[in-house]
C-alpha cells in the first residue's frame, strides 16, 4: 500500500510539472537568444529577417557625403533661391542634393553657362524631403558654371541644399550605369513603367539620348497614381546633360513611371541601377 501510494504521489507532481506552476512564478524561457516569440513563432515566419535594419545603404548620394563639414549646405526659404559656382573646367559633374525634416520639398535646379544661358532645367518634387530626398548629377559641360536651387514651395517648407564637384566613382554614373546596363527605348510622347523589388534600397535612373534634346518627366510611384517623387527634366542636349538621379525606396510597392514629353523624334534612352 506504501508502494502504490508513492507511485501516486509521484505521478501527480510530474503531472503538475507538464502544466507549469498555475498561479506561481513563472520561469522565463531565453526565447530572445532564438529569435522566438512566445508563441513559438520566428521572425522568418512572417516573412521578416532577423537582420538589425542599418538603414539604407551609403553610396555618396546623401546631402552630407557632399559636405561632410556642413559649410557647403545652405538653407533655402521658400520662394528664395541659393546658387554655387563651379569654375574648374577640368571637372564636368557636379553632385546636387536638396532635403528637409520631412516636409515636402518643391524645387527647380538649373544650370548655368555664361550669363543669359541654362541648357538645363529640372523641376523636382518629393513628398518627404527626409525620407526621400533629392539627389542629381548636373554636367557642367567642362566650362564654368553656376548651379541654382530655387525653392518654389511656400515660405512654411524650407528645405537644405548642397552643391559640390562629384568625386571618383559619383563623377562617372552616367556613363558608367548606360554602359553596363542594356536600357530601354522611350519613344517621344511614349510611358514606360518599370516595378521596383521591394529588396532594392535605392534605384539610380539615367535618362538620356544621342545628342538630341531631352524633355521628359520621371515618377516614382508607391500606390497606383500616387507619385512620391518626380524630376521634369528639359536639356537642349541629352547626352552632355543627361538626367542621373538616385531615388531612395523604403517602402516596398514601388514603381517607376517615365513620360516622354518631346515630340516622337525626339526618343530617349532609360538605364536602371538597382542598390539591395
Amino acid at each position: 500500500m506504501k508502494l502504490a501510494a508513492g507511485l501516486l504521489a509521484l505521478t501527480a507532481l510530474q503531472g503538475a510539472a507538464a502544466f507549469g506552476n498555475v498561479g506561481g512564478p513563472q520561469t522565463a524561457r531565453p526565447s530572445s537568444a532564438l529569435g522566438i516569440d512566445q508563441f513559438g513563432m520566428t521572425p522568418s515566419s512572417f516573412g521578416m529577417s532577423t537582420a538589425t535594419n542599418t538603414g539604407l545603404p551609403k553610396s555618396g548620394w546623401g546631402i552630407r557625403d557632399i559636405s561632410a563639414d556642413g559649410s557647403l549646405i545652405q538653407r533655402i526659404e521658400g520662394k528664395t533661391r541659393k546658387t554655387w559656382k563651379f569654375n574648374d573646367v577640368s571637372k564636368d559633374r557636379v553632385q546636387v542634393a536638396v532635403t528637409s525634416d520631412g516636409r515636402p520639398v518643391n524645387a527647380d535646379i538649373q544650370l548655368w553657362l555664361g550669363p543669359d544661358w541654362t541648357p538645363k532645367t529640372c523641376q523636382a518634387y518629393t513628398e518627404d524631403g527626409e525620407l526621400r530626398p533629392i539627389q542629381a548629377l548636373v554636367g557642367t559641360r567642362n566650362k564654368e558654371a553656376m548651379i541654382e536651387v530655387r525653392n518654389v514651395g511656400e515660405y512654411t517648407f524650407p528645405c537644405n541644399a548642397a552643391c559640390n564637384y562629384a568625386e571618383e566613382e559619383m563623377a562617372t554614373i552616367p556613363q558608367d550605369i548606360p554602359a553596363s546596363t542594356a536600357g530601354e527605348r522611350v519613344d517621344g510622347g511614349a510611358l514606360r513603367s518599370f516595378y521596383v523589388d521591394s529588396s532594392v534600397r535605392q534605384l539610380e535612373v539615367v535618362l538620356n539620348t544621342d545628342g538630341r534634346q531631352l524633355n521628359a518627366r520621371i515618377e516614382l510611384l508607391n500606390a497606383p497614381n500616387n507619385p512620391k517623387q518626380t524630376y521634369e527634366v528639359f536639356t537642349n542636349n541629352g547626352q552632355l546633360n543627361s538626367l542621373c538621379v538616385c531615388f531612395n525606396t523604403p517602402d516596398p510597392g514601388n514603381t517607376v513611371r517615365i513620360l516622354n514629353l518631346a515630340p516622337v523624334e525626339f526618343p530617349l534612352n532609360v538605364h536602371l541601377n538597382e542598390i539591395e
